[in-house]
């Protein structure tokens, strides 16, 4: 699935040769072609996948680790005590594998504190086009006389700071890909890569460091669009700093006081209005002009946008008929 993506970005992103993406991926130039003249974002097969018996423990390992790693040494659970707690809650694996996770995990932190020197590097400037953030937020409006609870969705350009909101009922996937679809609409084109936090929508397990087990339906959407997903650390929310300000300043911008429309859509169509005339109005604050300025330059390094991701999944259901005998 990750190899399509890099197909695609090859092909359409960086306009290499098919001879060229052959040469790189060690593919064969039918395989390549195959791919692109379908329009392949996911594979038709399944492969299936060894889960080890530690899988549905890694993410509590790995928060016990991290507190431990903050304690003094007197004070932190050995391995073997680790192993025990995990056997408390169920696990039915060897001491071994929890040994070596928990080595791995230390390595791979000692690893990075000695490359950074103080965790991982985010940068704070963008090029035009290179990247997007994308949160979700929980606020309220009146719809139709009610008040009503809301599924907020954030996207934010980071090198032009132009932002979009857009309010659902749900999180699901179809929510996720009509947030990005409007996203890219507004903006006018896809940038090369987006960067999120561990939303279950989008990753269904967090391994250690960057390792993660990507959706495979969030996986397609990323495919047919052409960009790259990254995803922050667990509990570094400010590794996407800037569509995390825009969750804050929203609550006074958009929510206070609670907007009144008849309907989500009338509301959406208030909330992509507003955003708009507010990139205007905002300046930008890394260089002269205002968000909309920057915006307008950027758009030229966007990569034309496609046509809309279709996220609906279609499920057959047995239909089971009863009879009323009396009735016969």
């Amino acid at each position: 699935m990750g190899l399509l993506n890099i197909i695609r970005r090859m092909s359409l992103r960086e306009k290499l040769s098919i001879l060229e993406i052959s040469r790189r991926t060690g593919l064969s130039r039918n395989t390549i072609t195959k791919n692109l003249n379908a329009g392949t974002i996911e594979p038709q097969f399944t492969t299936p996948e060894r889960q080890s018996k530690l899988d549905p423990f890694a993410d509590k390992l790995t928060g016990w680790l991290k507190t431990e790693a903050g304690k003094s040494r007197k004070q932190r659970r050995t391995s073997k005590q680790l192993y025990e707690d995990l056997v408390n809650l169920g696990f039915t694996g060897s001491y071994g594998r929890v040994a070596a996770f928990a080595r791995d995990w230390r390595a791979d932190r000692q690893r990075e504190q000695q490359t950074t020197g103080r965790g991982t590097f985010v940068p704070l400037t963008f090029r035009p086009g290179e990247a997007f953030q994308f949160d979700w937020s929980e606020d309220f409006a009146v719809l139709a006389g009610e008040r009503t609870k809301l599924q907020v969705a954030h996207i934010k350009l980071s090198h032009s700071r132009a932002f979009l909101i857009r309010a659902y009922l749900l999180q699901t996937h179809e929510m996720l890909f009509d947030a990005h679809w409007h996203g890219f609409r507004v903006f006018g084109g896809v940038p090369e890569r987006g960067i999120y936090d561990n939303m279950r929508t989008a990753v269904d397990r967090v391994g250690r460091g960057k390792e993660r087990q990507i959706n495979m339906r969030f996986l397609a959407m990323t495919n047919h669009y052409v960009f790259g997903p990254e995803f922050c650390n667990p509990a570094a929310g400010w590794e996407k700093g800037q569509v995390e300000k825009n969750v804050r300043d929203a609550r006074h911008r958009f929510w206070q006081p609670m907007p009144e429309l008849p309907n989500l859509d009338a509301l959406n169509d208030w909330l992509e209005q507003r955003c708009m005339e507010m990139w205007h109005d905002i300046p930008h604050g890394g260089v002269l002009g205002s968000i909309a300025d920057v915006w307008a330059a950027e758009q030229v390094a966007l990569m034309p946008l496609p046509c809309a991701f279709d996220g609906f999944v279609e499920h057959s259901v047995r239909r089971q008929i009863k009879w009323d005998i009396r009735a016969v």
